[in-house]
């Protein structure tokens, strides 16, 4: 009985809570890849964007009330939502919402992570929830929020932060990283520190913040609200709030380890392009860490109304084929060979093409006899026939395309000279 007994307060959380999740970032580490559109909204994995891995998180931890605060170029995030996540039952008080910036407060948008809250308040407050959920719209993981409310419920937190155990190498001047004593309560925060302090009992490794966090509301109100009355704040919850508020109030770290080996879980920042190009191509081994084929945890999105993927011609120079590839629907393949592509939907590959540790995004067509390799081929590009990437770093500046320190090759429509965008 002790199960049962669990799951039902762990739904009884989840029902009292809502969750908003920070969408409205540039990510000017991917470059062209978000000069028109935010990073959430960012295609991965195929057929998802990087905003369904938090929003289904959500859902499928039982939270149905959800907030999207949104900013920076959000149309197509705007629509996809609109598209894919607007199936909820309002009856039952169920919502997936945009909250947009709109100046609701003050002449002002949003000045950081703190204020696109607090300028929500009005829209917050009616729902009366217990909790507040807030997550960064940016990363790829699946987590079940359930086990972390329940976490901060047992604690008799005002607040707990979701943390990553990482070396201390990997956090230094990256993430915002929080010092706790043995009972997880967080005793000091840094953000980006260069020199980490390490967990106790274990050198080496640190806790690194994932940027989710959990309110109890009526904390949070008060917090939000002193915070807004700081001129000389940044109004960020690194920076400003969580190093305020340690001393005098309970805030607990949330270690987001593996349910079956106890270590730490799958989680990708894919802020640059080399680390979404990486989270990518790690979904084509075997065994991935993440695992989009769970029907117990599923990743939701928009679908589109496509055929199959399809592969044609059988002659010894010009087979349609793939190898360690996955391909999307409405993809064909005509005479050409993918190893270890990622393509997601209607992508049209011509004859005698080749395609290797490449991430092809939706609608791009490569032409006859083309050589990809190891780029990222953004929406909508027209590959000219014969045109070869990825081989010669040098010759790929000069035709105009990004190259990463690893050597990977962002090619989008205007580099191409194809704008699909603004026109004048």
């Amino acid at each position: 009985m002790q199960e049962p007994i669990h799951q039902r307060f762990v739904s009884l959380l989840t029902r009292k809570t809502l969750a908003l999740v920070l969408a409205g970032g540039r990510g000017s580490r991917l470059y062209e890849l978000t000069s028109w559109r935010a990073k959430p909204a960012v295609p991965f994995g195929g057929k998802f964007r990087i905003i369904d891995f938090p929003l289904s998180n959500a859902v499928n931890s039982g939270i149905r009330r959800v907030g999207v605060l949104t900013q920076y170029k959000a149309h197509s995030l705007v629509k996809h939502l609109g598209r894919g996540w607007s199936g909820f039952k309002s009856e039952l008080g169920e919502f997936v919402e945009v909250f947009p910036a709109s100046q609701r407060v003050d002449n002002d948008w949003y000045q950081g992570t703190a204020d696109a809250v607090y300028q929500n308040l009005d829209i917050i407050r009616p729902g009366n929830p217990d909790y507040v959920l807030i997550m960064s719209g940016d990363h790829i993981y699946k987590m079940d929020y359930g086990s972390m409310l329940a976490f901060h419920n047992e604690n008799e937190a005002d607040m707990s932060i979701s943390c990553l155990e990482v070396p201390v190498a990997e956090a230094a001047g990256t993430f915002g990283v929080i010092e706790v004593d043995a009972n997880n309560r967080v005793v000091g925060f840094e953000e980006k520190p260069l020199e980490p302090r390490s967990i106790p009992g274990r050198p080496g490794y640190c806790l690194a913040s994932m940027g989710n966090y959990i309110f109890n509301t009526q904390f949070l109100y008060q917090q939000l609200i002193i915070d807004a009355d700081d001129e000389d704040s940044e109004h960020d919850f690194g920076k400003n709030i969580i190093p305020r508020i340690i001393d005098d109030h309970r805030i607990f770290a949330f270690p987001f380890r593996d349910i079956n080996t106890g270590e730490r879980a799958y989680w990708r920042d894919v802020g640059t392009l080399d680390a979404f190009w990486e989270a990518n191509m790690e979904l084509l081994s075997v065994t991935p860490e993440l695992n989009l084929y769970d029907s117990i945890w599923p990743i939701l999105t928009d679908q589109a109304q496509l055929p199959p993927a399809k592969f044609v011609f059988n002659d010894d120079d010009r087979r349609g084929m793939a190898v360690d590839s996955m391909v999307s629907g409405g993809c064909v393949i005509s005479g050409a060979k993918l190893d270890r592509a990622l393509l997601f939907s209607n992508v049209k590959v011509h004859s005698f093409a080749t395609v290797q540790e490449t991430v092809v995004l939706p609608e791009v067509e490569i032409g006859r006899s083309a050589r990809i390799t190891n780029a990222i081929l953004d929406r909508g590009c027209h590959i000219p026939e014969g045109t070869v990437i990825g081989e010669d770093q040098e010759q790929d500046r000069k035709n105009g395309f990004r190259v990463t320190e690893k050597g990977i090759v962002l090619v989008t429509p205007d580099m191409l000279g194809q704008s699909i965008h603004f026109r004048r």
